[in-house]
């Protein structure tokens, strides 16, 4: 079976009271005032005489060494047989 779709269906409109709206609009109006200024730039140089008098130092260091010989006991430096610079003791002339 076809079904036909039915046709809307259009009721009275309702009215409301009117609604008053109130539109504001400013304008923005520019008034120029020139108050005028003048400006003086001084400029001040001031020279200064630095005097400098550079000096250098120096310096040696001396050094030197000794060895001593503090005795070992026999048969170690200093021992028998054995002069100060750890190599053999020289021996007296007839021995």
């Amino acid at each position: 079976m076809y079904c036909r779709p039915r046709p809307n269906q259009v009721l009275p409109a309702v009215m409301h009271p009117t609604k008053c709206c109130v539109n504001h609009t400013f304008t923005t109006l520019e008034v120029p005032h020139i108050h005028p200024v003048h400006t003086t730039t001084v400029n001040h140089v001031n020279y200064q005489h630095k005097h400098y008098f550079p000096h250098t130092n120096s310096m040696v260091d001396n050094v030197s060494n000794q060895q001593f010989n503090c005795g070992g006991g026999m048969g170690g430096p200093g021992g028998p047989g054995f002069g100060p610079g750890f190599g053999p003791r020289p021996r007296p002339f007839g021995f």
